[in-house]
C-alpha cells in the first residue's frame, strides 16, 4: 500500500533550520498580488523594505517553502504520485508577529492520516520557533486521490454551517495571468501550477493557481479591508480549499465580521461564483 499510516505517524519528526530576509517577504507579497498601485502607501507596507511588515501567511513559505506541502510526501510510510495530490486545507496559528528577517528551527511531522474512502488525507504539521520561543504552527491537509479504502480513521469533518446574513464587506481581486509563475518562486515548484501537460495529466484544462496563493490573497484582503492594514492583529487563519482557481480569473471575497474573528467565503467571478475557499476563519484582535 502506498500509504502506511502507522509508519507515517510513528516516524521521527524532521527538524531543520530555515532562514528568510526582507527579499523573501517582498517576493511573497508580490506573489499574492501586493504592489498595485505600486506607489500606494498601503501597498508600500508590503513592498518597500524600509516600511515592511509581514503578512502572517508568509509563514507557509518561509525558508523557501521547505518544509512545505510536498515535503510531507517524502516522509516514511508515504509514497504517492504527485499528480494525484491536492492541497485540501490549511490552518495557521501565530504565536507572535513574524519578523521581516530571521533564522528559526522548523519541526515537521505527519500529525494524522485519515481514510476518506476514495482518498487519503495527510495532516502535515510544522512547528517553528527561534531563540525567543515559538513563532507559528502550520497544519497542511494534503488530499491524495485514490489512496483511501484501507479501513482507517475517517477523521473529523471540516465543514461549517454557512455564515448567516449578508456579508459586511465584499471585495474583488484579479489574479494575474502570471500569478502562479511568480508565486512558485517562493518555493512550491509543483509543475501542476506551471506545466500545461502535467496539469492535463492531473485532470485540469490548464495550470491552476496554488491554493496557498489564494489563501494569501484572501488574508491580505481581510487585513486591508477590516483590520486597518495591521498584520499584528491576526491570531490564526484556517481554510478549506473548495475548488480551483485559474490564473487570469477574479476572486470575489465575502467577509462576515464578529468581534474576534471574520468568516470568509471566496469564489471565482467568471465561473458563476464557483467556490474557491470555504469554511474560512480569520481570528484576530
Amino acid at each position: 500500500m502506498p500509504i502506511d499510516a502507522a509508519k507515517a505517524l510513528a516516524a521521527e519528526p524532521r527538524t531543520g533550520e530555515i532562514t528568510w530576509d526582507h527579499k523573501d517577504v517582498q517576493l511573497y507579497h508580490l506573489g499574492i498580488g501586493a504592489g498595485t498601485p505600486a506607489t500606494d502607501p498601503d501597498e508600500l507596507r508590503y513592498t518597500l523594505e524600509s516600511r515592511l511588515h509581514v503578512l502572517p501567511s508568509f509563514a507557509t513559505v518561509a525558508g523557501g517553502g521547505k518544509p512545505g506541502v510536498t515535503g510531507g510526501l517524502s516522509m516514511p510510510g508515504i509514497e504517492v504520485d504527485l499528480a494525484r495530490v491536492l492541497h485540501g486545507g490549511q490552518s495557521l496559528a501565530l504565536h507572535r508577529p513574524l519578523p521581516a528577517a530571521g533564522t528559526a528551527t522548523a519541526t515537521n511531522r505527519i500529525a494524522a492520516v485519515y481514510d476518506k474512502g476514495k482518498a487519503a488525507v495527510l495532516v502535515l504539521r510544522t512547528e517553528v520557533g527561534d531563540a525567543d520561543g515559538p513563532l507559528w504552527t502550520n497544519d497542511a491537509q494534503i488530499f491524495i486521490r485514490g489512496e483511501g479504502g484501507w479501513g482507517g480513521d475517517r477523521g473529523p469533518s471540516a465543514r461549517l454551517d454557512p455564515p448567516a446574513g449578508e456579508p459586511e464587506r465584499v471585495v474583488e481581486r484579479h489574479v494575474r495571468e502570471d500569478q502562479a509563475l511568480l508565486y512558485r518562486l517562493s518555493g512550491d515548484w509543483n509543475p501542476l501550477h506551471a506545466d500545461p501537460e502535467f496539469a492535463k495529466l492531473a485532470g485540469f484544462e490548464r495550470p491552476i493557481l496554488h491554493g496557498l496563493c489564494t489563501y494569501g490573497i484572501t488574508l491580505k484582503a481581510v487585513v486591508d479591508t477590516l483590520l486597518d492594514g495591521d498584520v499584528t492583529r491576526v491570531r490564526a487563519y484556517t481554510t478549506r480549499f473548495a475548488g480551483v482557481v485559474y490564473p487570469g480569473e477574479t476572486l470575489r471575497i465575502r467577509m462576515w465580521r464578529t468581534r474576534e474573528s471574520t468568516r470568509v467565503a471566496v469564489s471565482t467571478v467568471e465561473r458563476d461564483d464557483a467556490p474557491a475557499l470555504a469554511d474560512t476563519i480569520v481570528e484576530h484582535t
